[in-house]
């Protein structure tokens, strides 16, 4: 499902990752780590949009949209089947729904694209 390009983009991170004296971390951890971070960065961009500050309601989305993108590219779309054809979907939609949820200030755009990830998230988590 995931990419040669990915695992060595992720071997890259590992060994970033290591010098900065954090141990190893396994592919499969390093996606764990991004979805944890885009759940982190939509919460603080709800918390942003809740005291009325625009600023960092549009950094925290953008760092979220920025974390679909990596997870969207780590995708194998020709070897990993129908599971990374879909996952590539929904991270279009949940890109979508970023981009509108900063747009109109909506927090049940927010609320939705966490529920999607941590739905991804739990299945990704039941896999270890």
């Amino acid at each position: 499902m995931y990419s040669a390009a990915y695992k060595n983009r992720a071997q890259h991170y590992t060994e970033v990752h290591n010098v900065g004296g954090m141990g190893e971390d396994s592919p499969h951890r390093l996606i764990q780590m991004l979805m944890e971070g885009f759940l982190a960065r939509v919460n603080s961009a709800k918390g942003a949009m809740a005291h009325g500050d625009l600023e960092g309601k549009s950094v925290f989305i953008s760092r979220a949209i920025g974390i679909i993108g990596g997870l969207n590219e780590a995708l194998d779309l020709e070897q990993g089947g129908d599971l990374a054809v879909n996952l590539h979907q929904l991270y279009g939609y949940i890109n979508a729904q970023l981009l509108q949820a900063s747009y109109e200030n909506s927090e049940a755009k927010l609320d939705e694209v966490a529920a999607l990830m941590r739905d991804i998230k739990e299945a990704w988590d039941a896999i270890a």
